[in-house]
């Protein structure tokens, strides 16, 4: 083994990431990961709409994540998508990020892709709109929500979200979103 844990620490602190999960995500996790980020940003005395927007993006990102995973229990595919996600955590001189991703398969990229592009190119009142919209609409039978995750996040977000989509072989692609707050 080469690689010893201090380094990986010099990583994680020269890229401003304040906490780091890879791994499969359980709902318990994600409340005690979403905790911890809230109790730091108190600490540093953060002002409550930061850490509001923060906390309410990580658990929003790593809810997708967890449910994303959760769809494909019982497929053959299962074991691969649940065990690659990742999520950070971070800050810059004036903001925080939120940084996820995870295995996605192929055939599920382009209506992702679709939303991803039309939050990210919105700006706020567009987004408003959008959010109403998307909350007068019937819940679709087999969802988890109400699809306006995506927009809340991007509503959020100070500046655009940033997303990609690398191929990692014929069945899967990894999905990254960075969201600045």
């Amino acid at each position: 083994m080469c690689m010893k844990l201090t380094d990986i620490q010099n990583i994680l602190g020269t890229s401003k990431i304040l906490t780091c999960f890879s791994g499969r995500f359980s709902q318990g996790l994600i409340e005690e990961m979403g905790e911890a980020v809230k109790k730091h940003m108190e600490c540093e005395e953060m002002p409550k709409n930061a850490i509001f927007n923060v906390f309410s993006i990580f658990i929003e990102q790593t809810q997708n994540i967890k449910n994303y995973t959760a769809t494909k229990e019982g497929s053959p595919n299962y074991n691969t998508i649940a065990g690659n996600s990742i999520v950070c955590i971070g800050n810059t001189e004036n903001n925080y990020f939120i940084w996820s991703g995870n295995y996605i398969e192929n055939s599920d990229i382009e209506p992702l892709r679709k939303k991803l592009e039309l939050v990210s190119k919105a700006n706020k009142d567009e987004l408003k709109l959008l959010f109403r919209e998307q909350m007068k609409k019937e819940l679709e039978p087999g969802k988890n929500g109400a699809g306006i995750g995506l927009i809340d996040i991007a509503r959020k977000a100070s500046s655009p979200i940033e997303y990609s989509f690398e191929k990692v072989d014929d069945s899967f692609y990894f999905y990254e979103i960075k969201v600045i707050v």
